[in-house]
């Protein structure tokens, strides 16, 4: 077999012009033909990116992204446009838009901001995960369906409780193929399966997909893992929350924040 042929395959394959070609590792968990939104994620931060490195402006950094899900996400062609809606040599705002068949479908805002050494009064960030390696691995895949839990390797502490749990999550498979792409796109691709880390209850009996994802950044992820230090609280009017604390190898570098709608499956 060829290197090619044992190659992962991709979330997405870039068609040129914007657009991009869900592959089956892209599926989503709820139901046949959606798309699951952490790859999704992933391509509106890489087209963010992609914008800001052709627009040839200030080298910012990343520091806040927000995703609203406005309906549902069919597996088919989507199309990315982005525009610039605050530009500056210090803070910039950016804003991306998906749509599938015509049809607006998640809108990411992305801050970036000017990198200054801060060492001197840094602080206030969470105690470290315990590493990946060593820890047991999980099945991520067990009571979801959808090929993105399947593409994940998932590991956790074995510590985790209904509603609580901490492990880490990386991917062998490209996020997008026919463009470059940040590591930081690959990233925060990986950072929706939060909603799936510590569940409460069991998705084939209770629904709780989450209409958003907001994410703070104090520091710039390193490496392929993603650390998920994550708690979810359902209400009892059908409103949930999930809040994560977000660690790369290295450490604590951000939180992240979901909102649910909970339902009888």
């Amino acid at each position: 077999m060829s290197a090619d042929a044992a190659a992962p395959s991709p979330y997405f394959v870039a068609l040129g012009g914007g657009r991009y070609r869900p592959t089956e590792q892209a599926s989503g968990a709820w139901q046949p033909g959606e798309m699951h939104f952490a790859p999704l994620g992933g391509l509106l931060t890489h087209a963010v990116e992609q914008h800001r490195a052709a627009a040839g402006g200030a080298p910012l950094l990343l520091t806040r992204m927000t995703f609203d899900i406005l309906g549902f996400l069919a597996l088919d062609e989507t199309e990315v446009r982005v525009e610039t809606r605050r530009p500056g040599r210090t803070i910039e705002l950016t804003e991306a838009t998906a749509s599938i068949a015509g049809r607006d479908v998640a809108v990411a805002r992305a801050w970036h901001s000017v990198a200054i050494d801060t060492t001197a009064v840094q602080g206030g960030a969470a105690a470290p995960l315990p590493a990946p390696e060593g820890l047991r691995a999980a099945d991520f895949a067990k009571g979801w369906g959808g090929g993105y839990v399947r593409s994940v390797e998932l590991r956790e502490t074995g510590e985790g409780t209904p509603g609580r749990n901490q492990a880490w999550q990386r991917t062998g498979h490209p996020l997008v193929t026919g463009e470059r792409v940040a590591p930081i796109a690959r990233w925060i691709g990986l950072i929706d399966g939060a909603n799936g880390i510590a569940v409460r209850e069991r998705p084939d009996q209770w629904m709780f997909p989450n209409l958003d994802l907001t994410i703070h950044l104090h520091r710039q992820p390193e490496g392929e893992w993603v650390g998920f230090d994550t708690t979810v609280v359902f209400g009892p009017s059908g409103q949930g929350i999930t809040c994560t604390e977000l660690h790369d190898e290295r450490g604590h570098v951000g939180r992240a924040s979901q909102t649910l709608t909970v339902r009888p499956a």
